[in-house]
């Protein structure tokens, strides 16, 4: 394996050399770009390429003459290599939204030189940006904004050292005698707490929703679930630091998680119940130790450092995919601490009707005196058990909840975009 990366440098290296003693001429001859594309937004700063067109393809450009073989991990797409050492492609129609993926030269699996990076699948990724039409609640606009700050913070319950990135709303550095309520938001499988700022655009959905008045200002505070370590069979950092997967264990937990979020290995309708503790198959989950940093430790932080508002009807939580499950494990088991519930494409861990949240569920005049927002939501590509289901037994058992399903999209980012988009309007409502 080492070989193998002290090739790829090679390449690279060469491939930089020969642009940079390439004659004026031929550079000058660079082909235009193909009509009606234009370049991702999630380019660097000045790269033309990746390029994408009105039938939302992908167009790339990679300069590798010393390469024997490019291809794109999305759809597995083959670039061809031209005269000019410059390796060139297109992929199939693309699902609107953010997309990870990397590049494969010579077999190695390396990142985009032209496009950001994003951390995810546990580990740093190229990402890509591909617009929906008519869509633009997280895009930047011109409305005042909020800010995300790095908050550190010593958790005594682990002997860690913690960070989170914290959403103020906009005027919270003005208005200091305002205190505001709080939703903790928690990130995926492979992801961390960078997940929701970068790849989410937490900040330009909610300082739009604020300007159009339709959500309350608010704090968000978007943690590390120490679920990314599982993805390698690790454990998360620092002495006391929660249960980690066994070794070789990450990886397969991944692809479980994706195909049950696709809907297979799974019964359909009937959703995937989940004790703390219990990981699918039944192994022990690695990600459990989060539940106690939240209550213990970030909490009580996020209230000592901001100004919020610190009574259970102020206080919210959400997450996704495996974040989503991290979200029902811990309100259930602290139902004192939220008043309000976001679930977003959960594959497993819903908790049953008949026991869940200490079987108010089974009595639905006292749950909803309890939790004022239950919010249910998935892509309409996934499979049923990540929503669909849940929504079904709870719509049949008479609980009040909020369901929604995005048209269109899957597991990933445009379904969760759109889940906060809707779950931030209903909180905080008086």
């Amino acid at each position: 394996m080492k070989k193998a990366g002290s090739v790829l440098i090679l390449i690279l290296f060469a491939g930089t050399m020969c642009l940079a003693q390439m004659p004026q001429t031929q550079q000058a001859s660079t082909p235009p770009p193909p009509p009606d594309t234009k370049p991702a937004s999630t380019n660097i700063i000045g790269a033309e390429y990746p390029r994408i067109d009105d039938q939302r393809r992908a167009h790339f450009r990679l300069l590798a003459p010393e390469a024997t073989s490019v291809v794109v991990s999305m759809g597995n797409t083959a670039l061809e290599k031209g005269e000019d050492g410059y390796w060139t492609g297109v992929t199939a129609p693309l699902d609107p939204g953010f997309h990870y993926y990397t590049l494969r030269v010579n077999g190695v699996s390396v990142n985009d030189p032209n496009s950001e990076t994003f951390f995810g699948s546990g580990r740093v990724m190229s990402g890509i940006e591909v617009p929906e039409e008519g869509v633009d609640f997280y895009d930047i606009k011109k409305v005042p904004h909020g800010n995300i700050v790095s908050f550190w913070y010593f958790a005594e319950s682990t002997g860690q050292h913690r960070q989170a990135y914290v959403y103020t709303p906009p005027g919270y550095d003005k208005n200091v005698n305002t205190r505001y309520p709080v939703l903790y938001l928690q990130h995926g499988m492979g992801e961390d707490r960078r997940a929701w700022p970068n790849q989410g655009r937490t900040n330009f959905i909610l300082d739009n929703l604020i300007a159009e008045g339709k959500a309350k200002p608010m704090i968000i505070v978007m943690e590390d679930g120490d679920i990314a370590a599982g993805m390698r069979g690790g454990r998360p950092q620092g002495p006391g630091g929660a249960q980690g997967a066994r070794p070789g264990q990450g990886q397969g937990e991944q692809t479980q998680t994706a195909r049950l979020a696709a809907g297979q290995g799974q019964q359909q309708g009937a959703g995937q119940q989940l004790r703390t503790g219990q990981g699918p198959g039944g192994m022990t989950s690695f990600w459990d130790g989060f539940g106690s940093v939240i209550i213990k430790d970030l909490i009580p932080a996020i209230d000592a450092n901001f100004r919020t508002l610190t009574d259970r009807g102020n206080r919210a939580m959400a997450g996704l995919s495996l974040g989503g499950t991290q979200t029902y494990q811990i309100t259930q088991a602290n139902l004192d601490k939220f008043a309000s519930i976001g679930i977003f494409s959960a594959p497993f861990g819903f908790p049953g009707i008949e026991t869940g949240y200490n079987s108010l569920l089974a009595k639905p005049d006292e749950f909803a005196k309890q939790v004022k927002v239950f919010f249910i939501s998935m892509g309409a590509k996934e499979g049923a058990g990540t929503g669909r289901s849940i929504h079904e037994q709870l719509e049949k058992a008479g609980v009040r909840h909020v369901y929604f399903e995005a048209p269109g999209t899957a597991h990933e980012f445009q379904t969760w975009r759109k889940s906060l988009h809707g779950f931030a309007q209903l909180l905080f409502q008086n």
